[in-house]
């Protein structure tokens, strides 16, 4: 693991499964998987996170707001913009929307994350309006012109029709939630990466793929290793391994797929033999960890991500799925690297907990526009 100087933690692994599952956060201590050296990310420099806010009312009718800037004039957008330095996702949001709607709000949820790699990441918001009156055209401003309530039918020339999905998305949550409501967690982290709850399940047994620890310092760095090396480099890792809990593993996101492709990633690394004969599903988000309050040194994100991993082998004669060759549940596949191993999940509250999330599709969704 490669240490991000932020601190340790003790905990017992199936305990913080269920709190990840559950919506709370925990706080990133290391890296242990990524393909490029590890640098903080700055707020604007190297990252650009952008916040906007589906708020319907009574009607059903949608907040929109009439773009000031040049290059949109008088076209109609959601409250919507880039985050500044020192502040949360959710005050950012709150922000937009008082600066551009003149109305005060509270987030309901997250309703769906969008990225371009790192470098540009959208948090799309349910809210409900709390306060303030909305803006006039006697009130415009370099913000905005004016904002409206939509009956969605009415002509409307809008800034972007990527907007409509997202609105229909606000509307179906609203009217029946399919997952917990995720708001972003106060927890800070210097880079933008992952933690994967990375589930085989077979039948009713489910098993967690959990890293071990520092063993994977040398296999992210990038630099050639000796062989002398390497035999002490995995002494110093064996001696060291007891003094490790085992943890969810958490990866470094890719400067073009932020939270698509670390997965793949991860079980290209520690099952390299078989990866083409496995299907990797990325399900969603089970929580959003950013904390900005310094900027340049924590202006990075942790996606709480839930994967699961199945075998695509053609069933046999019998006809028997994959996940039951034999007539026998199928055991996880091989893993081929020490830092890594299969954690059998002993709780049965623990194992439908993950059962439900992956079969029911119960995540905060995210999309790659790439």
């Amino acid at each position: 693991m490669v240490k991000l100087n932020m601190g340790s933690i003790d905990f017992n692994l199936e305990q913080n499964v269920e709190k990840i599952l559950n919506g709370e956060g925990m706080e990133v201590t290391g890296i242990d998987s990524a393909p490029e050296q590890i640098k903080p990310v700055t707020l604007r420099k190297t990252v650009c996170y952008i916040v906007s806010a589906v708020i319907l009312n009574s009607k059903k009718e949608v907040l929109m707001v009439q773009e000031a800037k040049q290059e949109c004039y008088g076209r109609w957008y959601l409250p919507a913009g880039r985050m500044e330095e020192g502040e949360s996702i959710e005050e950012a949001m709150k922000r937009e929307v008082r600066e551009e709607a003149g109305l005060e709000c509270q987030p309901i949820s997250l309703i769906q994350v969008q990225e371009q790699g790192p470098q540009w990441v959208r948090f799309a918001f349910l809210a409900e309006v709390t306060g303030g009156t909305l803006k006039t055209e006697a009130q415009a401003d370099a913000e905005s012109l004016q904002a409206c309530w939509w009956d969605r039918k009415s002509p409307l020339p809008l800034r972007g029709r990527d907007i409509l999905s997202l609105i229909e998305t606000g509307l179906r949550y609203q009217e029946k939630p399919w997952f917990a409501p995720v708001l972003p967690l106060d927890l800070p982290c210097p880079v933008v990466c992952q933690r994967l709850v990375l589930a085989f399940a077979a039948g009713i047994y489910v098993w967690l793929l959990v890293s071990k620890g520092p063993q994977g310092s040398n296999a992210v760095s990038g630099r050639s290793v000796s062989t002398e090396e390497e035999r002490s480099r995995r002494r110093r890792s064996s001696e060291m391994m007891d003094m490790v809990d085992a943890h969810l593993p958490v990866a470094l996101s890719t400067k073009t797929h932020t939270v698509t492709w670390a997965a793949h990633r991860l079980v290209q690394e520690c099952m390299p033999s078989c990866y083409y004969d496995l299907d990797v599903n990325t399900h969603g988000l089970l929580g959003v960890q950013h904390g900005g309050c310094v900027p340049g040194k924590t202006d990075g994100l942790c996606f709480n991500t839930l994967v699961s991993l199945t075998l695509e082998r053609r069933a046999g004669a019998s006809g028997a799925p994959p996940t039951e060759l034999g007539g026998k549940p199928a055991d996880p596949p091989p893993v081929e690297t020490n830092q890594y191993h299969w954690h059998k999940v002993d709780s049965p509250v623990l194992r439908d907990n993950i059962l439900r999330r992956i079969r029911q599709g119960s995540t905060l969704p995210v999309l790659s526009l790439y």
